[in-house]
């Protein structure tokens, strides 16, 4: 099938690939513009763009893709099908309607759950234990289209962000392998969602990110694992930034304020919290590097009854 394919983050690579792999003609990539980055706010090149131009594929990164000269320069590759993987724009339906066949978005949750920009943080912020990937044929809503597949995938207790999305990266690319099949066959289902069972996964508010230890331990771990690899969860400690890369709960009590540490060794720290107790394992002070807890402890060196704010 002539296909025309959306993505713009890591994410979006395995998916493309394979595609590619399975012999589709991928007469079009489309995905952000270059952006600044890093500390040197340097200019940096969408995932997307940079593995498609070392398939030799056409890399098309159009400022408004929804304007009339976007949806000119797509409809001129004839497309059967769009396939959206993450590309980070909402697609109105001037554009939906130019493929002969339908497009097709793949969405890292089980729909109707977690419809939205964020649906991997929303998982492991609430603790589940299942997640999984959909596809689907799209219409003008928010991820209200259409099911044509679905495949669940475990979220380990060790998860994070960055593993879980790499997991369901790759899990993502054999279903739209196996939906395009499926659309060139002119066999995929059509299975309407139930609108009555969604909830919506918004991006992440920049709050979030500064540690509130009134919370419990589980919730506390579960914003970590949220938040790595970006942007870090955080406290302050001595009036400097303390980022938490990864942490334990540990049970226990204790009447001391939350965010206190209530036990310390060479290879132990306890936070005091709202429930439960918190042992970071992995921290890193602003403008350094990351360390396991041993190493960060023997810099720091922090005190019993010090508090993490």
């Amino acid at each position: 099938m002539r296909i025309v394919f959306l993505g713009t983050p890591e994410f979006s690579v395995p998916s493309l690939r394979a595609i590619f792999e399975n012999g589709h003609e991928i007469a079009l990539v489309v995905t952000q513009p270059d952006k600044p980055a890093g500390r040197g706010l340097k200019l940096t090149q969408p995932p997307v763009k940079v593995v498609a131009q070392q398939m030799g594929l056409k890399v098309f990164q159009p400022e408004k893709l929804n304007e009339p000269e976007s949806l000119k320069v797509i409809a001129e590759f004839y497309p059967e099908v769009l396939v959206v993987v993450a590309y980070g724009r909402i697609l109105k339906e001037q554009i939906l309607a130019i493929p002969t066949k339908g497009c097709i978005n793949v969405h890292p949750s089980l729909l109707p759950k977690y419809r939205g920009p964020a649906p991997i943080q929303h998982a492991i912020l609430n603790g589940d234990e299942i997640t999984g990937v959909t596809t689907m044929f799209m219409d003008a809503g928010m991820d209200t289209g259409d099911i044509i597949l679905q495949r669940q995938v475990a979220i380990e207790p060790d998860d994070t962000f960055g593993t879980l999305s790499a997991k369901l990266a790759e899990v993502a690319a054999e279903l739209i392998v196996e939906t395009l099949g499926l659309v060139e066959r002119s066999d995929a289902p059509r299975i309407p969602q139930d609108h009555s069972q969604a909830t919506y996964a918004p991006k992440l508010s920049p709050e979030i990110a500064h540690l509130n230890f009134s919370q419990s331990a589980i919730k506390l771990r579960n914003i970590i694992r949220a938040l790595n690899p970006e942007p870090g969860a955080f406290a302050f400690f001595r009036g400097k930034r303390v980022k938490f890369w990864k942490a334990q709960v540990v049970e226990g009590k204790t009447q001391e304020p939350p965010g206190t540490i209530v036990a310390v060794d060479k290879n132990k720290l306890l936070i005091s919290t709202g429930d439960g107790l918190l042992m970071p394992t992995e921290l890193q002070f602003e403008g350094k590097k990351a360390l396991i807890l041993g190493e960060w402890l023997k810099g720091a060196q922090p005190q019993l009854g010090e508090r993490f704010s």
